[in-house]
């Protein structure tokens, strides 16, 4: 048999040849079929329609039905609590903004319309800036608001507000009704959160197992999202303050357990020597007592030959204590109040984010209103197919601007095409709303890739018109999310007051200000470790979302991006300053001062980040603190 041929490792990563805002539109997320949302999409916008076909009030179930199927976009993996607030607080918006819609489109001519939408962009951009639930209620504000302003529905704007509200809220009462993988072990309310506490134990582990290799960075990256999830998925929504149930206490009490193991896994991960097999068998059993509802049993010990593998073995000791006791614990949790919310909304880049999404919403409302009004290619009922797919393109959450476009281009192509096949061969209406029910179950697979989503949508509301009564309208989508896309392309590129990517540096800022807060806490030498891990977290977390910001914005046209070149550089050294700060809490802990190895790299990095944030004009103040021991 001839050998293999030797093919340079390049070939294997054809993407990485391409520009950057080019191969982000090529790049399709990984990972198993999630069967237990597929199931729930099957059971949603399908079934909704079906029953509103045979109770003769079709235009509400078509209500219905969309608010589902958006509901089943931001259906993500979670716990049941997260789901609560990431599906239903976006549909109360939502119902609000088809409430508000439906009276304006009803009331005022064209120009006071399209005021009122260029408003609500402007409202719906700020809020967007302030998290992923805020995003996705600015979203569905918008898009119900067209939706509301622009279809023909004799029914009055409440009763369209409340099917609304019944569709989304269908789907989230499947969310926390049916089971889901792993539900049957222990408390059935608690399987997400189970799994989120484990994936943190994995991670801790696997971080351990990379020590003293070029992967450890990736490694200690991963362990942060998996705390981040995890502490989002126990810190949902609840009637009471404090966890009610044993199960719960316990889960909170096994999530405290993690924090002290993940701080001594990235101190030693900063140390960066090889650490042997038995060190990462603790975190893995205790990963395995989490999922399975057991206890711990005996845990291999560490070596104890270092400060980090001292804070190791008592970690572990620690928690296997706390597996036992399951006395719940404090989830370091970020307490935000209305100050902040509102001061991160109107900052600079909820500003700038606003400004584009007003423009861009308002733009396409006008154009819209335009072509309805001029009948330049026939009085279609659907101008809201504009404003709304704007809406999707301008979400820089969706991905950077120029990916967004070709994919929403793309995909609405490849939907509209799939959906006239359709449409020529299946009966109506049932055969439309077996279609619908299909691409219901599709949404929570397409999420992978704009693209792919934006074909099964397109699909799925063609059908939803179509059963609504009104004709065939493949030829009109494409033609407006083509002008959808060409609006949006031009206010992206627009100046702006203020500088361009303020986003990008007001989430830096936040993750420097974090860091300083952490850095002078271990510094000043307190003893509580409560507030250190809280401190840390808040840290970490800062990082990660700045951290996806930037990347987001390097993945833009290079007329764009340079607005923000060099930020990732400090955000690297941002979090080398947080690993090294944290090694440095450790070595207190066990030796009452730090090593001069630890003072020399506590002011380099602090001369680095001085250094970068100069060059990047990070207004934040991150004063330089003296390295003492």
């Amino acid at each position: 048999m001839s050998p293999r041929p030797h093919i340079p490792a390049r070939a294997f990563r054809p993407l990485a040849a391409l520009p950057p805002w080019l191969a982000h539109a090529l790049r399709a997320q990984r990972g198993p079929v999630p069967w237990s949302a597929v199931t729930r999409g099957a059971l949603a916008a399908g079934p909704l329609l079906l029953a509103s076909v045979l109770l003769g009030r079709i235009s509400l179930g078509v209500v219905a039905a969309i608010a589902a199927m958006l509901a089943g976009i931001n259906d993500r993996p979670g716990s049941r609590r997260t789901a609560v607030k990431r599906l239903g607080a976006p549909a109360l918006v939502g119902a609000g903004g088809l409430l508000v819609g439906t009276y304006v489109g009803d009331h005022v001519g064209a120009v006071a319309l399209t005021a009122v939408l260029t408003g609500l962009g402007l409202l719906a951009g700020g809020m967007s800036a302030i998290g992923p639930v805020a995003s996705g209620a600015g979203t569905q504000l918008l898009v119900a608001s067209a939706i509301g302003a622009g279809m023909p529905v004799a029914d009055a704007g409440w009763t369209r507000a409340l099917a609304f509200l019944a569709g989304a809220g269908w789907l989230l009462a499947l969310r926390l009704v049916l089971p889901t993988p792993g539900a049957m072990t222990g408390d059935f309310r608690f399987d997400g959160e189970r799994d989120a506490v484990a994936r943190v134990y994995d991670a801790v582990a696997e971080l351990l197992d990379a020590t003293g290799t070029e992967h450890a960075t990736a490694r200690r990256a991963a362990l942060t999202a998996a705390l981040d999830h995890a502490q989002d998925a126990l810190a949902g929504p609840r009637l009471r303050r404090y966890a009610s149930s044993a199960s719960e206490r316990r889960l909170h009490a096994q999530y405290a357990a993690a924090l002290p193991l993940a701080e001594a896994a990235t101190a030693l991960a900063w140390a960066a020597e090889r650490l042997s097999e038995r060190a990462s068998a603790g975190p893995r059993r205790l990963a395995a007592a989490v999922r399975e509802n057991t206890h711990t049993g005996p845990l291999p010990a560490p070596s104890r030959s270092a400060p980090a593998l001292r804070a190791l073995d008592d970690a572990l000791l620690h928690a296997a204590d706390a597996f036992d006791q399951g006395g719940g614990g404090d989830l370091r949790a970020r307490r935000r109040g209305v100050r902040d919310l509102l001061r991160t909304g109107f900052g600079a880049g909820g500003r700038e984010y606003g400004l584009r999404v007003a423009l861009s919403f308002g733009a396409s409302a006008a154009v819209a209103q335009a072509l309805y009004h001029s009948q330049w290619y026939g009085r279609h009922t659907h101008w809201y197919w504009l404003p709304a797919t704007a809406v999707f393109l301008v979400k820089p959450d969706l991905g950077p601007l120029v990916s967004r476009v070709l994919c929403r281009a793309a995909g609405t192509v490849l939907g509209a095409l799939l959906f006239a096949g359709f449409a020529a061969v299946l009966p109506r209406p049932e055969g439309l709303v077996a279609l619908v029910a299909l691409c219901g179950a599709l949404i929570p697979v397409s999420t992978r890739h704009f693209a792919a989503q934006t074909a099964v949508v397109t699909v799925l509301v063609l059908s939803l018109v179509m059963v609504g009564g009104e004709p065939q309208a493949s030829v009109s989508r494409i033609t407006e999310t083509l002008l959808a896309c060409a609006i949006v392309l031009i206010v992206g590129h627009l100046p702006m007051p203020g500088e361009r990517g303020g986003q990008v540096r007001a989430r830096l800022a936040v993750a420097a200000a974090a860091a300083h807060a952490y850095l002078t806490h271990v510094l000043d030498g307190s003893d509580d470790r409560a507030a250190r891990w809280t401190l840390r977290r808040e840290a970490y977390r800062a990082l990660a979302e700045a951290r996806t910001a930037i990347a987001l914005a390097a993945h833009e046209l290079p007329a764009v991006a340079r607005h923000t070149e060099g930020t990732d550089e400090v955000a690297a050294v941002l979090e080398r300053l947080v690993d090294t700060t944290t090694a440095c809490a450790v070595h207190l802990d066990d030796t009452g001062r730090l090593t001069a190895r630890h003072r020399e790299r506590l002011a380099e990095l602090l001369d680095e980040l001085a250094a970068g944030r100069d060059r990047v004009g990070l207004r934040a103040p991150v004063p330089d603190l003296p390295v003492a021991g």
